[in-house]
């Protein structure tokens, strides 16, 4: 049986670990899907690419509000796509081809299967070219990312529905598409795809979209949607057909009765669930929670002393950013088993790049009353600063929770134009604690730039005169 002296399993982030100072290992590379993971191939890398030339198709439905009249003449589904993928499809094909082949990777073997443990740290690796091998390691990483949810909604299995990995690639624009979900997936795709012209309605089994958004954002977002396309709130789907003349007919329930919605294409996007389930855990001894999470600490290490897990596996968070500082993490602690360092989950920001964008950073105002944590709030609107004027923006504001007596700010919640670059500075003031007051007032801000939102909604919160 080969040994090395450390197996990765997956290619997303944990393939940033091994650089030149893992040249004297012995290592090990699994990926059973596409070289590079989630956010290279099906997530936020093209999907935002998709969002961008949304964007811009989006602009002639409100240039009149400007005296600019626009047409969208037309988008070249084709060339959208391809542009796309013909950039990150080469990303990928490079990145496997430099670890299979590349000269520094002498000391690398990569394997393209599905890996699983048949025992204390043993793996069985099933080899897409139909070969079986089977290795052991004193040294795990486990980053095997996560997949989309198959929910069980009868019928499901034979409409040849869609998921996040797939809807990107279709051939042809549908005339009626159907999205089932209510997060940042199914809010970004039914942005694009509205964008493009598309008739999308979105079936949610809540009552608002982006629910776990702060109550004021979900709200809003929820109703500027219903403006955009059709939103289907309170809704469970129960069946799904494929009729004879090649529609999709979904039938659900809401407080009213029975419904029914005919689309061309569906797409499902109620989440995504940890890939652990591959792996086969409980032979090596790893440990996982209810909700199919690998269980690490605050080092990254899993309950089997070696074994590490980073990213989408493990955390509930699912965003790249985090895996990212995870992967750091890991290979610091394995290039240093004698000072390891702590993975900093304190202030974790998060961005959906919908129409209208949002973005947010710690506590929303319903977890802070919920936990019993005081806190004051600063409101400002796009509407009240200059920049926000020069858009006409009537819908955006940023909210701000502070600490009422130390003016420590413990949340930030952003919808509007850019939400996701200028909440930048309040996730800076909180990781390196600078508190409301000071960051209001010793610095300078750029007039009249969006930022003076932030400023403004900062200047609005009234502390404890007492504390």
């Amino acid at each position: 049986m080969t040994h090395y002296d450390l197996v990765i399993i997956g290619t997303g982030s944990g393939n940033t670990i091994v650089n030149h100072r893992f040249a004297d290992w012995k290592v090990a590379i699994v990926e059973r899907g596409t070289f590079g993971g989630t956010c290279l191939n099906v997530g936020c890398i093209p999907t935002k690419m998709f969002v961008h030339t949304a964007d811009l198709a989006a602009t002639p439905s409100v240039s009149s509000r400007y005296g600019v009249d626009e047409q969208l003449l037309g988008v070249r589904w084709p060339e959208v796509r391809d542009r796309i993928f013909g950039r990150i499809d080469p990303i990928a094909a490079s990145g496997s081809e430099y670890r299979h082949h590349h000269a520094d990777n002498a000391n690398v073997t990569v394997y393209d299967g599905t890996g699983r443990f048949t025992g204390v740290k043993e793996l069985t690796v099933d080899n897409k070219d139909g070969t079986t091998g089977v290795f052991s390691a004193d040294r795990f990483v486990l980053a095997a990312g996560s997949r989309p949810i198959e929910p069980s909604i009868p019928g499901l299995e034979d409409v040849g529905y869609h998921t996040s990995n797939t809807i990107m690639r279709i051939e042809q624009l549908p005339r009626r598409l159907g999205i089932i979900g209510s997060g940042f997936v199914a809010a970004e795709f039914a942005h694009v795809f509205s964008s493009y012209g598309v008739d999308v309605t979105l079936i949610a089994r809540s009552k608002l979209l982006l629910r776990h958004e702060d109550t004021d954002v979900a709200e809003r977002f929820t109703e500027i949607a219903r403006g955009k396309y059709d939103v289907r709130l309170n809704h469970e789907t129960i069946r799904v057909t494929r009729q004879h003349d090649g529609t999709i007919l979904i039938k659900t329930l809401d407080p009213d009765g029975a419904d029914e919605i005919v689309v061309d294409e569906l797409l499902v996007a109620v989440g995504r669930t940890p890939n652990s389930d591959v792996l086969n855990l409980d032979a090596t001894g790893v440990e996982v929670d209810k909700e199919g999470r690998v269980v690490v600490d605050e080092y990254q290490q899993t309950t089997v002393d070696g074994i590490y897990a980073l990213g989408d596996v493990t955390t509930p968070h699912q965003l790249k950013h985090v895996a990212n500082h995870e992967a750091r993490v890991v290979k610091h602690n394995l290039l240093n088993p004698d000072d390891r360092i702590k993975a900093d989950h304190r202030f974790v920001p998060h961005a959906v790049f919908s129409s209208p964008q949002i973005a947010a950073v710690g506590l929303t105002e319903q977890e802070a009353r919920d936990r019993g944590i005081p806190y004051v709030a600063g409101v400002e609107q796009y509407a009240d600063i200059a920049y926000g004027w020069a858009m006409e923006d009537t819908t955006g504001f940023a909210k701000i929770l502070a600490d009422p007596k130390t003016a420590q700010i413990i949340g930030c919640h952003i919808i509007g134009p850019q939400a996701s670059a200028v909440i930048q500075p309040v996730i800076q003031a909180m990781s390196f604690g600078l508190d409301a007051v000071s960051m209001a007032r010793n610095q300078y801000w750029i007039h009249p730039a969006l930022s003076e939102l932030i400023e403004n909604a900062l200047l609005k919160i009234k502390l404890d005169p007492e504390g």
